[in-house]
């Protein structure tokens, strides 16, 4: 038996002509569904047992990641359902996990195991925006302890999301030729895509592509929220309605292709990926995003031996990202003169590779080894554009490097039915550097000549170490506990970016805030201590009912916050007095070393409520989650936490129909960071609706968003800045948080050949 199984109005137009393909395929619908049901006749479908994970894992329902694909196109929306978790607001498919208070470079993202960093000076292209839902296969997380042999230059969670795996055709089938078309739908922005997949393979080989479009206009909040007016100061014909969310309409394009050899014991696998962008806009960003093209390379070897399982892992990704005013932002510069848009360019390349053995020691003992290579190249450059941004090109980063080179031994052992221990430890250096930078012009030349002065390279090295347990008294019941001691070194924004000119400074925001940012070439790494337990309470066969609670605490030194900015060097700079008192308005700050406490719990459930003859089969499930961030060096709240929020949901299920009625629930937000003068939010409840039905080849869904179209602001979702002079003023003034979308009608439907 082989081991490895088989298995705007102007916008608006293209949009409305794309889906014609889309109501063809469902005015055919009817015929092809009784067809198909003819075929197939009733069938009853029961959830398997949960299969039992790695020590610290939890992995999303096949059918939460199912319904997702149609409500979103960003796949970090696919993480929603797992306990702890939370999202950021950015652009249509670049919102940034939030897991247990800790975001973006806290946490480690692998994608189809490649670490991936945010090539951009706002974090807009983050990790998992470079894969389409429709491609995504599996989610797993780590949220409470990540063992050593997950984590690394991280001090939170372990996210892993891998595309769907190569199959290959069963003994004695010959060929198999398979596919999936798909399109959707969505009325709150007039959001439309599709997705293709065709797989061509035999026994020992497979060939796969993928290839998907997603786009959408400015969605609109659940009633008015700014007044309406132009959009741009200068352009009257650009009209914003008083519901419309400025900057938050998007275009991308990805595509795939996975070629994979297969023998006995062994598998290889490359994967090519490309993405392009045209588009993406940012309601909470002073600027939008006018390209993001990348290229990917992802060369995998796993193998089976005696002795245990061997995997080796070498990639290489290219981005090129670009930066300007989108429509419905405009610069206006003085009285009189309109400058001809900003352009910012970024370009970061990113080279891994992975070496990793699983080693059978005993029947009892299990090592895993491995060492990790990740070599990390960034340019960041403003070009000239005229005003007091000429003659000169404006070099945020040049030459910018982060070097990191990790080992990692774990043991675990499982001393008897009841109990399995972990222990790991991991030795990591990261080295960082950057090349000599230049200002616009000469009012820039004072910093300049000071951070060109500086000996800027830094060498860090860290040791992490986990340690987890898991007692299994009986059938109903499982324990797991833990510590983790865990580094991560400061990214090349919050070490490098230098000037604290205005203008400048409101180009680094990693957090959606529009505050300004500069770093500093002396940060320390953050180092985090960890303690967390689950206690997971189900029936025997862990169908019909379970509870699982997770708290957790940490205490982080030299964690990377904000401090405000006070007398600055050089005519441009924005670090004034009046800065440092400043209650309302945006502030400038500097990435600085403080100390923070995180603590909270994770509470989760499901009850099978039994099955009603020909009514079906009903159940609930629902979430519970608390985490509350705390500076123990100043006393002020971290930024952007999520509050007290819950989801409970009534599913129901007959036949091929699928079908779960949402509650969501987020307490108001009153603990905010008062350096940063973060924005409350008030609290909310929304109602989400959605049905399927499968047939043998055809699935088909459909689903209501914020059915009571309420209007609401996300706790994460940043300040508005989607509109008007971004970079003067704003067309909506200081004190508006971004809303969240307002009712949505979506439809998808998928075929499959």
């Amino acid at each position: 038996m082989n081991r490895f199984a088989s298995s705007s109005s102007a916008a608006a137009r293209p949009q409305r002509l794309a889906l014609r393909p889309l109501c063809a395929l469902l005015a055919a619908l009817p015929l092809w569904a009784g067809a198909q049901e003819a075929q197939l006749g009733t069938v009853t479908v029961q959830s398997p047992k949960a299969a039992v994970l790695p020590l610290g894992a939890a992995d999303a329902d096949a059918a939460a990641l199912a319904a997702e694909r149609t409500r979103s196109s960003d796949s970090a929306s696919l993480l929603q359902s797992l306990p702890g978790v939370s999202l950021q607001g950015a652009g249509g498919v670049s919102s940034l996990p939030s897991v247990h208070g800790m975001t973006d470079d806290r946490l480690r993202i692998q994608l189809d195991g490649m670490d991936l960093y945010s090539a951009c000076a706002n974090h807009m292209n983050p990790p998992l925006s470079y894969i389409d839902p429709t491609r995504v296969g599996k989610v797993r997380l780590f949220a409470g302890i990540t063992p050593v042999s997950v984590g690394g230059d991280s001090i939170g969670a372990t996210i892993q999301v891998e595309s769907l795996p190569p199959e290959f055709a069963a003994p004695g089938q010959g060929t198999l030729l398979k596919g999936e078309i798909g399109g959707f739908y969505r009325s709150n922005g007039a959001a439309s895509g599709g997705h293709v997949n065709a797989t061509w393979a035999n026994e020992q080989m497979s060939l796969r592509y993928d290839g998907s479009s997603a786009q959408s206009d400015n969605y609109r909040a659940g009633g008015n929220f700014h007044p309406a007016g132009p959009a741009a100061s200068n352009k009257p014909q650009q009209w914003i309605a008083g519901d419309e969310v400025g900057s938050s309409s998007y275009k991308a394009r990805n595509h795939a292709l996975t070629y994979a050899l297969r023998s006995e014991a062994h598998l290889l696998e490359l994967r090519l990926g490309q993405q392009d962008i045209p588009y993406q806009n940012f309601a909470n960003q002073r600027m939008d995003m006018t390209r993001n093209d990348s290229n990917q390379f992802n060369l995998r070897y796993l193998g089976q031996y005696d002795w245990g399982q061997l995997q080796a892992r070498v990639y290489h990704e290219k981005t090129r990202h670009g930066m300007n005013f989108g429509q419905d932002k405009q610069f206006w510069y003085g009285a009189s003169n309109n400058v001809p848009g900003m352009p910012m360019d970024t370009e970061g390349k990113t080279t891994g590779a992975q070496l990793k053995a699983d080693i059978n020691v005993s029947a009892r003992d299990t090592l895993r080894v491995g060492a990790e290579l990740l070599r990390y190249r960034l340019d960041d450059w403003w070009l000239p554009s005229g005003g007091g941004m000429a003659p000169n090109t404006f070099w945020n980063i040049r030459d910018g490097q982060r070097d990191r080179f990790d080992v990692f031994a774990e043991w675990e052992a499982r001393w008897s039915p009841q109990w399995l221990t972990q222990f790991g430890l991991r030795a990591a250096q990261v080295k960082s550097d950057s090349g000599a930078v230049q200002g616009y012009n000469s009012g820039y030349d004072m910093e300049a000549k000071a951070f060109n002065a500086q000996d800027r390279s830094r060498n860090d090295k860290h040791l992490d170490a986990s340690a987890l347990a898991r007692y299994t008294p009986n059938a109903n019941a499982s324990y797991e506990f833990g510590f983790a001691h865990k580094n991560r070194a400061p990214n090349l924004y919050e070490r490098y970016s230098w000037s604290t000119g205005g203008m400048a400074m409101r180009m680094v925001n990693l957090a959606g805030d529009g505050n300004g940012y500069f770093g500093d070439p002396n940060l320390k790494p953050e180092v985090a201590n960890t303690l967390s337990a689950t206690a997971d309470w189900h029936d025997s066969t862990g169908e019909r009912w379970g509870v699982k609670l997770t708290p957790y605490l940490s205490y982080v030194d030299n964690y990377i916050d904000a401090v405000r900015c006070g007398g600055g060097m050089g005519g441009m700079s924005a670090c004034s007095a009046a800065n440092l008192t400043a209650q309302q308005g945006f502030v400038y700050l500097r990435f600085a070393n403080q100390d923070a406490r995180l603590y909270g719990f994770d509470l989760s459930g499901f009850a099978d409520l039994g099955q009603s003859g020909a009514w079906g089969r009903f159940g609930v499930n629902g979430l519970l989650s608390y985490v509350q961030g705390k500076n123990r060096s100043t006393g002020d709240y971290l930024y952007n936490t999520m509050p007290l929020n819950a989801r409970v949901a009534l599913s129901h299920r007959l036949g091929g129909w699928s079908s779960a009625a949402e509650l969501q629930m987020v307490a108001a937000k009153t603990r905010v960071s008062a350096v940063r003068n973060e924005l409350p939010t008030a609290g909310y409840a929304l109602v989400n609706l959605r049905t399927s039905y499968e047939w043998k080849q055809v699935r088909l869904d459909l689903g209501v968003d914020n059915l009571f179209d309420r209007l609401y602001s996300h706790p994460q979702g940043g300040a508005y800045l989607g509109q008007g002079r971004t970079m003067a003023g704003t067309a909506v003034p200081w004190g508006t948080a971004v809303p969240g979308m307002g009712r949505s009608v979506n439809l998808g439907v998928t075929v499959k050949f």
